[in-house]
This record gives C-alpha cells, sequence and structure tokens, in this order.
C-alpha cells in the first residue's frame, strides 16, 4: 500500500512532503510549510509556481502557498527585517500525518519560537499548520501564545491561483467592500457592486470582509473557490507587464497566467492574542468547471 505522505528530496534538494490520495494530491516543501502543488484526482493543478521559482534555503519560493506570519509586507517599524515576515522562509518540520475514511489526506506542519525568530519578534509562540488534500485543499494555520502578555500579529496564506488569462477572469465577493490600494500610495477606497476584474498592477487589501471569494475563468474553462474562515481580510494581487520584468523569480508572461486571492489578517485586521489563548485561520480553494 502507498504511503499516503512522503518525505524526499525536491527542488533544490529541499525537504518536501508529497500527499497522495484518492481525491486528490498535494507537495509541500518544509521550508516556510509551503505548498506549491494541488490538484484533485483527474483535474488540472489549481496552484500557479513561477517558471523562474528559486529553490534554495532561506528564499521564499515563488508562487503556491506562501505561509505569511507575523507580519504582511515590510515591518512596520523596521524595514531591514524580512518582507511578509519569517514564518515562510524558516524550516518547519512534520509534526503528523493522517488519512481519512473520505479519502483525504491530511499533513500537519510545526514551527516554534527561538532564538532566531524572537530576535525578529520578541513573542514566543506555536504555530501548527495542517494541510489537508482532497476534492478540495485545506489550509489552517493554528497560532497559540505560549507566552505571559498579549500579543499582534498579521498572517496571510498567499495563494496563487492558476488561470488561463488575468485579463479576462473576474473575481466576485468583495463587492462594496474597503480596500487599501498598495498601487495608489495605500489609499484608501471602496469597490463598487460589480466582480472585480484586473485592468494593470493590482494589489489591494481588502478589509472587514469574510465573504467567499469566487475566481470565474473563462481562459480555462472553470471557477475556484476560496472560502475562509478567521480572516477578515482578503488581498488581490498581480504585478502585471512592467513589474514583473523586474522580478528575476518570474518569467515575462507569468503574469499571464495567475492571480493571488489571498485568506488574510492584515492591516487593521491584525489579530491579537491574550496569553495561553490561540487563533485559527482557514482557507479552503475549490475548483469546478464552469
Amino acid at each position: 500500500m502507498t504511503e499516503p505522505v512522503v518525505i524526499d528530496k525536491g527542488e533544490g534538494g529541499l525537504d518536501r512532503a508529497r500527499v497522495a490520495g484518492p481525491r486528490g494530491e498535494a507537495e509541500v516543501y518544509l521550508q516556510g510549510a509551503h505548498v506549491t502543488r494541488w490538484q484533485p484526482r483527474g483535474a488540472r493543478p489549481v496552484l500557479f509556481v513561477s517558471s523562474r521559482a528559486v529553490y534554495a534555503p532561506g528564499k521564499a519560493i515563488r508562487g503556491g502557498v506562501p505561509l505569511i506570519f507575523p507580519w504582511f509586507g515590510a515591518h512596520g517599524t523596521d524595514t531591514s527585517k524580512p518582507m511578509h515576515g519569517f514564518a515562510r522562509s524558516r524550516p518547519w518540520r512534520v509534526t503528523a500525518t493522517g488519512s481519512k475514511p473520505d479519502g483525504t489526506v491530511t499533513l500537519e506542519l510545526g514551527l516554534d519560537d527561538d532564538e532566531a525568530t524572537r530576535a525578529l519578534w520578541p513573542h514566543p509562540f506555536r504555530a501548527r499548520y495542517r494541510v489537508t488534500a482532497g476534492d478540495t485543499l485545506g489550509m489552517a494555520l493554528e497560532v497559540v501564545n505560549t507566552g505571559t502578555a498579549p500579543f499582534t500579529f498579521e498572517a496571510a496564506l498567499h495563494t496563487y491561483l492558476t488561470v488561463g488569462d488575468v485579463r479576462t477572469a473576474g473575481v466576485s465577493g468583495l463587492e462594496n467592500t474597503l480596500f487599501i490600494d498598495k498601487v495608489d500610495g495605500f489609499t484608501r477606497k471602496r469597490h463598487g457592486a460589480e466582480p472585480l476584474r484586473l485592468t494593470g498592477e493590482t494589489d489591494r487589501v481588502f478589509l472587514g470582509t469574510r465573504a467567499r471569494c469566487v475566481v470565474d475563468d473563462p481562459g480555462l474553462r472553470r471557477r475556484l473557490s476560496v472560502d475562509k474562515t478567521g480572516s477578515a481580510s482578503t488581498v488581490v494581487w498581480n504585478p502585471w507587464a512592467a513589474k514583473t520584468a523586474a522580478m528575476a523569480d518570474m518569467g515575462p508572461d507569468d503574469w499571464r497566467s495567475m492571480i493571488c486571492v489571498e485568506t488574510a489578517n492584515a492591516a487593521d485586521d491584525a489579530v491579537t492574542v491574550a496569553p495561553g489563548g490561540t487563533h485559527v485561520m482557514t482557507a479552503t480553494i475549490g475548483a469546478e468547471a464552469m
């Protein structure tokens, strides 16, 4: 009988977990607890990974689902600290694996504070990340405050979705929602009543929204859904042509084939956890034919 989770060496010699069950399969790099592939059985892959992604120690992989913690974007007071926090470039360890009667397979990874993390963010914590591969892709980030004082953090599951052509795709679920437009100097705006359609570089943090998002993709004739819990922000990102050209780990046309719809708690929606408290944020990605 084939093992549902196999640990081996992936690209660049990095440790990787290959997750395979009767309902779907996935690939997770232990560095950053980084999901790089998921596809339901008989369907095409759902996650986008750059054609020039770099697989190297300490380097975030461009694509899949980078795990962002404990801050989002640049650090609020010290820009010398790593963009998007330290979790996406730290080695995580496998803490549990399992198969369910419905054919889904679960992998749990763990990260705890140590001297290196406390030098960047001075808080004791325990993080557990559960990835469930089947007809849908489930991701659950649990953060426990193991210290004696409250702390505040931001987090995101920075999901890159593959689309046929981002210029023809539409995102519903963010109607009439306030957002921070990072491309336009962090100006606060409100999206209208229509689905979001991207026409240029886009980097928007939608605030106070817990709604399901759906990406309608006529190019690949499918509909991708992002459901979530414990998350009050949704981030939509695409670098577009000019910015992509300046990114060493993106192919020049990669921007056409991807859209990020990220489950997050960022900016106004940062989470405060009391001593001994726990916060769980989940995302569930689904795919169906249009």
